[in-house]
């Protein structure tokens, strides 16, 4: 039988966006950096207005929006805290926290003691995954706990970070991946609103990267990168569809894969960017290598794509922002560097924003022909490597000891 490549359908959450500013899960609506409710200035000011500022704790987790509300998920002493904040003002509207104690892999005391999860909004229910995979559900107006999962990490040394993945919610389940590169890893469905268990899978253990979820031939489909591959499961029942092998020296997995037409575009710092075609002849699935570029290898960014092309920030020259074809993996251009360790980088209409870890905010015209910097801004006193929330004419950041909000006019 001919091998028939498959048309991979549109990504679609299933988190249910009630206004134009919700960001209720990792980078968006669509898990893509996309944001569509931007409204660009007249001219770009000089500062940033600051609207307010909220201490709440270190961590690398990203804040979610909706309804006039922001929560955020982060660390204070040996706790792990989740804040409900009223976005209008920054008032502390509810806080909720429970004992991490936490204890750094040798090899990774320069970075954070978590949590680096971000958390999902569903359903008037709040979904956090622990450093240490604890996985809480909170009733986002009171902070009330519904129900909590502790998938028992005693020896949180033996992990170079601890837990990353964020959750995601398909057919009314949180899906989440935990365990390590010795043991193994376990991705588990639950349902959403009473934990009950739907299905597990044995199978790799989590990178630090973040799944999407993708059609591919009326399959829905959760894609994420583990320590060891990439991986294709079955959002029904959990039945692992395919695997691509996807080797790192220290098992660095970290960038969320991006959908492009029909073919995923894959990154990592020591194996270059990669698109694949997820592919079925008859029961089986397979994938295809499309193009492969060696030399264009990112580290803690994920890219956002536009059309026919893709931004991001690459490892090299100690971090090069990029424009690439989605096509052909061509780069178009990339900046001198010195960049930045990481950065955040969203779509927003005719701008990209680039959140730098030493906290620049840099707006760039979208171009594919050079980099041309719109305005720059410095939003915090420590390092960002939370992703922004942009909604509006405002912009929410998360450092590693507050969130501000600040105003772009």
């Amino acid at each position: 039988m001919l091998r028939k490549i498959i048309t991979i359908g549109f990504l679609l959450s299933c988190v249910v966006v009630a206004n134009g500013q919700d960001w209720a899960q990792w980078r968006g609506p669509n898990r893509d950096g996309v944001v569509t409710n931007f409204n660009a200035p007249a001219a770009w000011p000089e500062t940033l207005k600051l609207i307010w500022k909220t201490p709440v704790g270190s961590g690398y987790s990203s804040p979610i929006v909706s309804q006039n509300k922001a929560w955020v998920f982060s660390r204070k002493d040996e706790t792990e805290v989740i804040s409900c904040l009223n976005l209008k003002t920054g008032k502390v509207l509810w806080s909720q926290s429970y004992g991490v104690p936490f204890k750094q892999n040798q090899y990774a005391t320069e970075m954070g003691r978590g949590p680096h999860s971000t958390p999902v909004l569903y359903q008037g229910k709040l979904y956090t995954l622990g450093v240490n995979a604890v996985l809480s559900c909170f009733d986002a107006n009171t902070g009330a706990v519904k129900w909590r999962k502790d998938f028992g990490i005693p020896d949180t040394s033996k992990m170079f970070c601890g837990t990353a993945m964020s959750p995601v919610i398909e057919n009314g389940n949180v899906i989440v991946h935990v365990g390590d590169d010795i043991k193994g890893g376990l991705m588990i469905a639950f349902e959403a609103a009473t934990g009950k268990e739907q299905w597990k899978l044995n199978c790799d253990g989590p990178g630090y990267a973040s799944p999407i979820v993708m059609t591919v031939e009326g399959t829905r489909q959760l894609v994420t990168m583990t320590d060891k591959s990439v991986l294709g499961v079955d959002v029904q029942n959990g039945t692992q569809l395919w695997r691509l092998a996807w080797p790192d020296e220290w098992n660095e997995n970290i960038v969320t894969p991006t959908l492009y037409k029909n073919t995923l575009i894959l990154s990592g710092v020591r194996t270059g960017t990669m698109a694949v075609q997820v592919a079925k002849s008859g029961a089986q699935w397979t994938t295809k290598q499309v193009w492969h570029n060696p030399e264009l290898t990112m580290y803690m960014n994920s890219p956002v794509l536009d059309g026919e092309y893709f931004y991001g920030m690459s490892a090299k020259r100690k971090g090069q922002f990029f424009c690439a074809e989605a096509a052909t993996g061509k780069v178009l251009w990339a900046t001198e560097g010195r960049e930045g360790n990481q950065a955040a980088v969203l779509n927003a209409k005719d701008a990209l924003f680039i959140l730098t870890s030493d906290a620049n905010l840099i707006v760039a015209k979208k171009a594919a022909d050079k980099f041309q910097q719109l305005a720059k801004y410095s939003v915090a006193d420590s390092a960002t490597y939370a992703h922004p929330v942009l909604f509006g004419k405002r912009i929410l950041i998360k450092d590693n000891a507050n969130v501000t909000l600040w105003g772009l006019e």
